[in-house]
């Protein structure tokens, strides 16, 4: 029996909203689910998993109609979903009175519910949401029945508005397998038996960090899995290293180097960090024409160079400190200990004046 674990694909999502690419993102969301499900027929998987959050709120009856004619058209995989928090069974919602394909379950109760694949020696277990939170830890308690054959869970949450998760108490629980949503960072818990698939395509720019879905196989009472990227692009953080010798321009090269070497299709975040001359200021503006850059932030701290430190004081106290601070160092003092020396300067100025 092999399986397609996915969760948080939130369709409807527009990432990054009011970026130039935003509305592109928006489609991606759409395009990956449709190419997954075009994985699903390819490997013609037997079982497609998905763990909660397929939609970014209440969905509406044409995108339930647009999802539904998807997984009609697989021949051979069963769907079976719950819904997450984001798309949690309000009292008006289309999710509850839908007809689905032959091949869809949808455990749609907010009691633990479960289907029996015969034909797989398989049985599949969850619970939808109802509400938007639910701070109960609902799967505690949750055991598989005593049918022979595999036995997998789904669930949604992990947090402490979202269903609190003991990982180690689920995992003993008999479950083969725990597929898990919510959390949109590929994660496995335990080694072939409990993982979070993460969200399919990055989200948000928290979402760091390559994403796509788990292939998962039981054989002969055995299971095992492995994690499939999949995602059209993903968040990167770039972290830009300046020193006092450092250049706006030359930063700017760097940056369009690593954009390149890292791929134009991916988002950026950029964070300057080190230090820099007193005078200067770096201008970013023109940056982000370099590609797909979200933020832009200068941490940098101005610094102060050994020899203007030396040439300011002279043979004072602290003159003579830093005279055999090059002795000490061999005459080369790091960047680090530059600025280090100038803060323990300017407390010791301080001091002097009180």
């Amino acid at each position: 029996m092999r399986f397609i674990h996915i969760a948080d694909v939130h369709l409807g999502a527009v990432p990054d909203k009011g970026q130039p690419w935003s509305q592109t993102r928006a489609q991606e969301l759409w395009k990956s689910f449709q190419r997954v499900i075009r994985e699903a027929e390819r490997e013609q998987a037997d079982l497609l998993l998905i763990a909660g959050d397929l939609f970014h709120r209440q969905p509406l009856v044409r995108e339930l109609k647009e999802v539904n004619y998807l997984f009609g058209r697989l021949s051979r995989t069963q769907v079976v979903l719950i819904a997450g928090n984001h798309d949690y069974l309000h009292r008006d919602s289309p999710f509850r009175n839908f007809e689905w394909a032959e091949n869809v379950i949808f455990l749609d109760s907010p009691e633990c519910e479960s289907v029996c694949f015969r034909q797989l020696e398989t049985t599949v277990y969850g619970f939808s949401y109802y509400n938007r939170e639910i701070t109960e830890p609902l799967y505690d308690d949750l055991e598989p029945d005593d049918a022979p054959g595999c036995h997998i869970l789904l669930a949604h949450g992990g947090d402490e508005r979202h269903i609190p998760i003991d990982k180690k108490r689920l995992a003993a629980s008999g479950f083969d397998y725990i597929a898990l949503g919510h959390i949109h960072k590929p994660q496995m818990l335990v080694e072939n038996k409990m993982a979070y698939s993460g969200a399919l395509e990055p989200v948000d720019s928290n979402d760091t960090g390559v994403h796509g879905y788990i292939l998962g196989e039981y054989e002969d009472g055995r299971l095992s899995t492995e994690f499939v990227p999949f995602a059209s692009r993903e968040y990167i953080q770039i972290s830009l290293e300046s020193t006092l010798e450092t250049t706006g321009y030359g930063l700017q090269e760097q940056l369009s180097r690593e954009i390149a070497a890292d791929g134009a299709q991916n988002i950026y975040k950029v964070d300057i960090i080190g230090l820099r001359e007193p005078e200067m200021a770096y201008h970013t503006e023109e940056w982000y024409e370099l590609g797909n850059i979200l933020e832009i932030h200068d941490l940098t701290e101005p610094g102060f160079s050994i020899e203007e430190l030396r040439r300011q004081h002279g043979r004072d106290l602290i003159g003579r400190y830093i005279e055999k601070l090059l002795q000490n160092e061999g005459g080369e003092v790091s960047p680090v200990r530059q600025q280090a020396l100038a803060y323990g300067i300017a407390a010791l100025k301080k001091t002097q004046k009180r």
